[in-house]
């Protein structure tokens, strides 16, 4: 029964690419086998396509998904994250992707406020907008005013959310399964991995008190930063289907004529864009990742401030680590380093040339990096990357896709505001701060004393682990069985890393 539902929708899927003219889009996949695209030719050869329809690809492609509704439209979100998965034209297309759509009726959204807060829309509000002032996938806003005059905005799930995103999660799963099983490159791809990402995103956002959580989160990081805020939350008018937020007066940076009218300082405010996320990400490894113009709003002091956090990133230190020593080694044009980086993190395997990849590196780096100082874009550094390195087998890493798609927004955004914006005389400050914070000898040696306990009692079940390595039956051929990297060439530095530890340890605590 499972398996005809899901044929079922399946030739809905198919109806939408035909009308979209999206089908094209979906032969210029590589994971998606030849066949695929003339057999959905063939079953939906009388339906008629719609005119006025745009060139390129990605753009019907994403049309089509938006048509489709909002599960869609949030797996067309994420694949756009994804080039290595569906090409760079077909990314940027989807990138265009806007989660929009008509709003439900108001009555509905009375409904859902008054049973998730108990109290009535006049006991809650001196005044409630019935015209919503967007409407997205998942929820819709309406402005309103507090009992105590303050003007606030109200986010509301859509009724049935809930149903509609399982169904077609349970079909993006089944697809996932079938292409891993049945394809290296979709295993190497991690299908699954990416259908887990958009349902952990979907679960996120329909439970609006981690939305809230996040922006809190977020505000706490961000107190101090100049010209930089976030709305303040209505904890007591939050739940998990209702979010009541601060409201916010000021132009979207979207409007770059309207900014540019009130006198603001243009090329400043899309510095401030830039540093602000290269600060979340690398010093507190959780960031904004829903950066499109309409996200950000210039009050009239000039202080930017963000809105809805249905999207964020976080990055653990060993990855703000990578991600930091692979600009730093750029900007040095250290490609040994940026290839030592890719190594020692576990993202390149040691079988791969590390002389080879080294010089894959220079490759994408000094192209750019021999560019006019003012087109040097640390975002186009990292797209160059992540396209590059399939070709070593590098496991694709979801949340470093993001970031990266994130870091292109944003300097996007810069550019919108002033088009003469030095992207990386704005980033380097940040990327150099964080590098001499983090990995000077000292912060590393002192990193080192901290983790010593740690390792201690990690070190039996480790010796086990490296112990049964050791007896595994060689055809697989691990790594370790590669003579540069034996069993005992990794457990000796470690050992004397230990005992180097230890007596530093004693000696400063002496």
């Amino acid at each position: 029964m499972s398996v005809f539902r899901y044929l079922i929708q399946l030739f809905s899927m198919a109806a939408h690419f035909r009308r979209f003219g999206a089908i094209r889009a979906l032969s210029r996949i590589d994971l998606v086998p030849n066949w695929a695209p003339q057999l959905l030719r063939s079953l939906t050869f009388y339906i008629p396509r719609r005119r006025g329809l745009p060139q390129a690809d990605g753009e019907r492609l994403a049309m089509a998904l938006a048509a489709m509704g909002p599960a869609y439209i949030k797996l067309g979100q994420t694949l756009a994250t994804r080039p290595d998965l569906v090409g760079r034209p077909i990314a940027e297309g989807l990138a265009t992707l806007q989660d929009r759509l008509p709003p439900f009726a108001t009555d509905k959204a009375k409904q859902t406020i008054e049973e998730q807060l108990g109290l009535s829309i006049d006991e809650l509000f001196n005044t409630f907008e019935d015209e919503p002032v967007a409407a997205a996938s998942i929820a819709q806003v309406h402005k309103a005013q507090l009992k105590n005059g303050k003007s606030v905005a109200v986010k509301v799930l859509r009724p049935d959310i809930e149903v509609r995103f399982t169904r077609d999660l349970s079909l993006f799963q089944w697809l996932a399964g079938l292409g891993e099983r049945h394809s290296v490159e979709g295993r190497r791809l991690r299908l699954l991995q990416v259908v887990d990402k958009v349902r952990e995103t979907v679960l996120a956002e329909m439970d609006l008190r981690l939305e809230a959580a996040a922006a809190a989160e977020l505000a706490d990081n961000m107190e101090g930063e100049p010209g930089y805020r976030l709305p303040s939350i209505e904890w007591e008018m939050t739940s998990r289907r209702v979010m009541t937020l601060e409201w916010v007066d000021g132009i979207r940076v979207a409007d770059r004529d309207a900014l540019e009218k009130t006198g603001y300082d243009l090329e400043a405010l899309g510095a401030r864009v830039v540093q602000v996320f290269l600060k979340q990400a690398l010093r507190d490894g959780f960031f904004h990742a829903d950066l499109h113009q309409g996200n950000l709003i210039v009050e009239p002091d000039g202080t930017i401030c963000a809105i809805d956090f249905g999207i964020m990133g976080r990055l653990s230190k060993l990855e703000r680590r990578f991600l930091a020593e692979i600009l730093f080694g750029f900007i040095r044009r250290d490609y040994d380093r940026v290839a030592d980086v890719h190594f020692d993190a576990g993202y390149v395997s040691r079988r791969e040339s590390h002389e080879e990849f080294a010089q894959a590196m220079r490759a994408i780096a000094d192209p750019i990096m021999d560019l006019p100082v003012e087109e040097i874009s640390a975002g186009k550094l990292l797209t160059q990357l992540f396209a590059t390195t399939e070709r070593f087998n590098m496991q694709t890493q979801p949340q470093l896709l993001l970031l990266q798609r994130t870091m292109v927004m944003a300097e996007g955004m810069a550019l919108h505001l002033y088009p003469k914006s030095n992207m990386w005389n704005i980033s380097e400050p940040v990327i150099e701060e964080w590098v001499r914070s983090n990995l000077s000898p000292e912060v590393q040696l002192a990193d080192a004393i901290n983790q010593l306990p740690r390792l201690i009692e990690r070190l039996p079940s480790r010796i086990e682990r490296w112990l049964a390595e050791e007896d595994a039956p060689p055809a697989a051929e691990p790594d370790f069985l590669k003579p540069e990297a034996s069993g005992n060439g990794r457990l000796w530095p470690f050992v004397f890393g230990l005992v180097v530890g230890a007596i530093l340890l004693k000696v400063l605590t002496y």
